[in-house]
């Protein structure tokens, strides 16, 4: 008998799975999982069989995607069971799905929607979905899950196109082996980075007939992707051209509002400057590139620049907004409501501004397009808009290109990942925090993983649980990767019941996790076995190690990109014949993004500003051997000055100083690879561990936590 998932389905108050069963007759089963926000539910069962299979085209039509699938005669009910696991958060996207979404009738539905002339006056040949927002995010919130919606992938990195014939989605190589099982065979995995894939523009070319139109929602394609395929395209006889009604909220019923949750303001000891002092600081640097105006348009930049969190987009403390700021004015576009407590007006100096130049005009945020428009109208002829090439298509062709001054990183960005001395304060509070948690739960797994009663859920659940009692935690930075035996080899994992392993001690466990706290963001990761592991683990473990020791230990002249670092980490593993397809480290907010720009370390030379004193990035190498196991370890890491024995042409030299400060399992390493340099390189890092992390962990009380972590940091020979 043949079966298919037709819809797993998350709204604001259940969770929808459809199952065909397809015989003679065939049977439609749909499981109804109902709660509410953080409680736990109840799960009943319908059911209705089918006369032919011809049927399933007509049940599965709008209505049915958005979870009204028991409606109309024929259905039969289960009684309700109550289900302790049914909890969920109302912003939570759905898991990586073993099982890929069924989506013929979507893609027949939104090819009737690029033949319609409602939406474009000539049909479209070809329509393509972005992963991001209108803020070219990289987490998103549900109601702009368009790409996950139309093609079932729901990895951050991602783009589908859609043709009257075919069904493409271009990822990178961390999501490989993710998007190959949630994708259906309607679908191709277009493998980025390997030399036999297209890129979107060739592929394109390739299968469109002469002179088409290729469609996209100008909000959510960034300026710079814009230009380059409309470029490209062009050159081949198409044309892209922007729709300005998304053809995937046409096909999308009861597509998730806009959420707007309450801000949060930050005071001085926690940021270590006022967000006046910002302004400032930006009108300084517009001075000096004789710029008018300037336009932000990136979430983190905004919530950065006023000292203000949220939590729109879940994992991520940030809020819908934009900014544009001038010489004399300073417009923020929100939802107004959310300004309404007295705390925050007084925050922003709504009511009594100190200084007319910093009196902050608010306006509705749907608003940004047409003030846009009122300030380019009114601008001199030598006036000039500062705004970055990846914000939206829609913002950027507001301003005529004699006035537009288009930069690759805002002067936001790029003193947005300098922590100042409060923040690096804060972040290595944090990491302090988070480490104790993490002790915490390392020794909580040497306990009961022998039991045979841990699972991957059950162990994100509990470093959740134990984040969650350190001061100001806020929630997590990012889904909890927990990982075991081959689960580990999907880079990006996230378990579900159905995926969900047992941990035992006769396979790798990794764990990728991260918190938001008030004082700092952070991620880490590390491997462990719990039993025995096999010669061929360790020395793959040892690889990887290998290769973190030497970014972590490097020293290289200021003005260093981060590319130019990858090799070291990769150096050991190609020793072997081995590697890892993705990226070696990336940039890291302070209570902001998890991911975050413009630096970071990686084979790839884009996103790639020179490392500097104050910056803070990701080290984590990995291998994943695919059906059996995956290793990475990962701490974060701050950019310090350091002072060889000399300093070649004066341009002074840098280092990292580790700021997670959590053991490296010594039982997954085959200490006979490692050099003397690197032995002792996991001594001092495993002492700073035992004094200040111990230090910590005695002042909580915590003794089953401290007792571990001192076996765990033992001197190797």
């Amino acid at each position: 008998m043949e079966s298919g998932v037709i819809s797993d389905y998350l709204c604001s108050t259940r969770t929808v799975t459809v199952l065909l069963l397809f015989g003679a007759p065939a049977l439609f089963i749909v499981c109804v999982t109902e709660r509410k926000r953080g409680e736990s539910g109840s799960l009943c069962v319908y059911w209705k069989t089918l006369q032919s299979r011809d049927h399933e085209r007509q049940q599965v039509n709008g209505s049915l995607l958005s979870g009204k699938v028991t409606q109309g005669p024929g259905w039969q009910r289960s009684a309700s069971f109550h289900n302790p696991r049914a909890t969920f958060s109302e912003t939570r996207p759905p898991g990586v799905a073993m099982s890929p979404k069924i989506t013929g009738e979507l893609l027949r539905q939104l090819r009737q929607a690029m033949r319609n002339c409602k939406y474009f006056s000539e049909p479209l040949q070809a329509y393509i979905v972005p992963s991001g927002d209108a803020h070219q995010s990289e987490y998103i919130a549900p109601c702009d899950c368009r790409r996950e919606f139309i093609c079932g992938f729901n990895g951050s990195a991602g783009t589908a196109i859609v043709t009257e014939q075919h069904a493409a989605m271009w990822t990178d190589g961390r999501y490989f082996l993710q998007a190959s099982q949630q994708m259906d065979n309607n679908w191709t995995l277009m493998k980025m980075g390997l030399k036999e894939t297209p890129s979107q523009e060739d592929w394109l070319i390739s299968v469109l007939p002469e002179n088409s139109k290729v469609g996209v929602d100008p909000w959510i394609i960034a300026a710079d992707q814009w230009k380059n395929m409309s470029k490209a395209l062009s050159g081949a006889g198409h044309s892209l051209v922007a729709v300005q009604d998304n053809l995937i909220d046409a096909v999308w019923m009861d597509r998730p509002e806009r959420p707007s949750t309450q801000l949060r303001a930050l005071g001085l000891d926690y940021t270590g400057m006022t967000w006046q002092d910002k302004i400032t600081t930006l009108r300084a640097k517009m001075t000096e590139r004789k710029i008018t105006w300037f336009v932000a348009t990136a979430l983190d930049e905004i919530a950065w620049l006023f000292n203000l969190r949220g939590a729109d987009i879940e994992y991520n403390p940030v809020f819908f907004a934009y900014a544009i700021v001038g010489m004399n004015t300073i417009r923020l576009f929100v939802d107004l409501k959310r300004l309404s407590d007295p705390a925050l007006r007084d925050h922003l100096q709504l009511d009594s501004p100190s200084k007319p130049e910093l009196s902050i005009q608010t306006f509705p945020y749907e608003s940004v397009y047409t003030e846009l428009q009122a300030i380019c109208a009114a601008q001199g002829p030598k006036d000039k808009v500062w705004i970055c090439d990846k914000a939206s298509c829609a913002l950027t062709q507001v301003i005529p290109k004699a006035h537009r001054s288009a930069i690759p990183y805002t002067p936001l960005c790029l003193a947005k990942a300098v922590k100042n001395a409060t923040e690096i304060q804060g972040m290595k509070m944090a990491h302090i925090k988070d480490a104790v948690a993490l002790c915490e739960l390392f020794a909580w797994l040497e306990k009961e993983i022998p039991k045979g009663n841990v699972t991957e859920i059950s162990a994100a659940d509990k470093a959740e649980e134990l984040r969650s009692q350190q001061k100001d935690f806020v929630g997590l930075s990012f889904p909890t990767i927990s990982s075991v035996g081959p689960n580990g080899a999907i880079i990006h994992y996230r378990p579900l019941p159905e995926t969900n392993r047992t941990l035992s001690l006769n396979e790798v466990y990794l764990i990728d996790s991260g918190a938001q706290y008030v004082d700092g963001t952070t991620d880490v990761t590390r491997t462990m076995h719990f039993g025995t592991p096999s010669a061929f683990e360790k020395e793959c473990f040892t690889y990887v190690l290998k290769g973190h020791i030497a970014v972590s230990a490097a020293v290289f002249p200021n003005g260093t990109k981060g590319h130019l670092l990858d090799s070291f980490a990769r150096a050991a593993l190609w020793d072997s014949g081995l590697d890892y397809l993705h990226g070696t480290g990336h940039g890291v907010g302070c209570f902001l993004n998890v991911h975050e720009g413009p630096c970071g370390i990686s084979y790839k030379t884009f996103a790639d500003e020179p490392l500097e004193a104050g910056m803070i990035v990701s080290d984590e190498p990995g291998y994943y051997e695919d059906g059996s196991f995956g290793i990475r370890i990962e701490n974060v890491v701050l950019v310090i000055p350091t002072k060889p024995k000399y300093n070649y042409r004066n341009r002074g030299s840098l280092t990292f100083e580790p700021l997670t400060l959590v053991p490296i399992q010594v039982k997954m390493m085959s200490t006979e690879l490692l050099t003397q340099k690197e032995r002792d390189w996991v001594n001092e890092y495993h002492r700073k561990c035992r004094e200040v992390v111990g230090a910590e962990l005695e002042r909580q009380g915590r003794k089953d936590a401290l007792e571990w972590l001192i076996r765990e940091t033992q001197l190797i020979a």
